[in-house]
């Protein structure tokens, strides 16, 4: 250890008042990569067309940019768990705006794909990178309740993206992407004012480290990947992301699923996107209870070490049969064939008062959503707690990678079980049939929950030791021997 060269002083840079921009900023730029990806989903029909490709064209290249992004993820993780983290979040995220902006001027598919791909790269940085820094403001005791936050800013930005897309490129598919890029130059102007997060700041054991005004300063090696994979915990928590992302993958079709519903009630197209986007976008609204999954969480933890886990696994497993039913219910509009985007949102507001199908619709999304947004805080919570803080953004990377490729596999067979459905079934029902058939993944995901709280007491226990010992012996040539102790 030496002496700290970002060692916090008092006034204007590193105090409160700074670190609080800092927090701000880094939940609102985690919502924002959520806007980037929510964004494609309304517009998929009037892509194709514009492109004269299929529709399934177009899931592939968002699907693809959902792997991309993953697996992006590692390496950028990787290099900011051994250095500075500040400008690897800056260059993700000019890297992502550029994608935005080629993608609003693309002249043909070759194009779009490209720029969606690189994109992509960018949003890597975004959430990986992003994860590792937030995990280091946190004390244990709030984790839950403070990574519920930037879960839900996430979920936000998905919400928003979802509503950008559908009302502003309803009639120009392009306009959202414009804007996003602006929004994008605009986060990176706002990453210079930053403070710098020192890595292991808010872990109880390394307390007295920076009291002293130590720097914490073991970083990650390639040494670490074995010993990362050999925490039972680890395991568990990254390969259930593949399965829950095969669910949460094909969901980015709800919004196509309540436009056929409103293109079978004779609403034209572009209303029947408008349409798809504000009952998703009023839908998912269940996921601003993720604060709850995040509190609960919290509580449960200081009784038990497998808390979280068992948190996560129960709310997975008990959101089945509320999706199931949400797909089946029908689609009731009070409002007009012909109406302008004003008017579709405040039909449907209105049709949640009038119309007991889509307030019976609203109540089990609202419970569905709930109950899976209790995974979230928790498994990043779990991350952070079963792992020092140098292999953290690495571990969610490889996380991040598994989800990736769920997300993408759940992504392009849902479009494909779409085309086989609707040669035996009608639209809106194969919609319906091919979304609620993919629920049965998040069976093995609750399962491989439960079995992380199982492991997870063990982990976590290992970790605090670890960090126990090096706040005691601060000394980074001794790394190799105090990492045999994580198992």
């Amino acid at each position: 250890m030496t002496t700290a060269a970002t060692t916090p002083r008092p006034g204007l840079v590193g105090g409160r008042a700074h670190r609080l921009y800092t927090v701000v900023v880094f939940i609102v730029l985690a919502s924002l990569d959520n806007v980037a990806i929510g964004l494609a989903p309304p517009l998929f029909s009037p892509i194709a067309d514009t492109f004269g490709v299929a529709f399934g064209s177009v899931t592939f290249a968002i699907g693809a940019t959902y792997l991309v992004s993953a697996a992006s993820a590692v390496g950028w993780a990787y290099v900011g768990d051994r250095g500075n983290r500040k400008p690897l979040l800056m260059i993700g995220t000019l890297i992502w705006a550029a994608g935005a902006f080629v993608t609003a001027i693309s002249p043909n598919y070759g194009v779009f794909l490209g720029a969606q791909l690189v994109g992509a790269v960018g949003l890597g940085a975004v959430a990986s990178v992003g994860f590792s820094v937030v995990s280091d403001l946190i004390t244990p005791r709030r984790r839950g309740l403070v990574m519920s936050f930037w879960g839900l800013s996430q979920g936000v930005g998905m919400l928003v993206g979802t509503l950008l897309g559908g009302l502003l490129g309803a009639g120009d598919w392009r306009r959202p992407f414009g804007v996003l890029t602006v929004v994008a130059l605009a986060a990176t102007v706002a990453y210079l004012f930053t403070y710098n997060i020192r890595r292991g700041q808010s872990e109880p054991q390394l307390a007295g480290v920076f009291a002293s005004g130590d720097e914490y300063e073991y970083r990650i090696t390639r040494a670490d990947l074995p010993v990362i994979l050999g925490r039972r915990t680890n395991l568990w928590l990254i390969l259930q992301g593949f399965t829950a992302q095969l669910v949460f993958g094909s969901l980015v079709l709800l919004p196509r699923l309540f436009q056929a519903k409103a293109e079978a009630l004779g609403f034209p197209q572009k209303t029947a996107i408008q349409i798809g986007s504000v009952c998703t976008a009023v839908f998912v609204l269940g996921g601003i209870l993720s604060i709850v999954g995040g509190l609960i969480g919290d509580r449960l933890q200081r009784r038990t070490l497998r808390g979280r886990g068992l948190v996560a696994a129960v709310g997975i497993l008990a959101a089945i049969p509320f999706y199931v039913v949400l797909f089946f219910v029908p689609l009731r509009l009070d409002m007009p064939l012909n109406v302008d985007p004003g008017g579709v949102v405040t039909g449907v507001l209105r049709s949640l008062v009038t119309e007991p199908a889509m307030a019976v619709s609203f109540l089990f999304a609202l419970l569905a959503l709930a109950l899976t947004s209790a995974n979230s805080p928790n498994w990043y919570a779990l991350i952070a707690e079963a792992n020092p803080p140098e292999h953290r953004g690495t571990v969610f990377s490889l996380g991040n990678l598994v989800n990736g490729a769920g997300r993408a596999a759940g992504t392009g067979l849902v479009g494909a079980a779409f085309g086989a459905l609707e040669r035996a079934i009608a639209p809106p029902l194969n919609f319906a049939v091919g979304l609620a058939g993919f629920q049965v993944f998040f069976i093995p995901t609750g399962i491989m929950f439960l079995l992380a709280a199982r492991s997870s007491p063990r982990d976590i226990t290992e970790v605090q030791e670890l960090l126990a010992d090096r706040a005691a012996h601060p000394h980074p040539q001794v790394q190799d021997g105090a990492r045999a102790h994580t198992r």
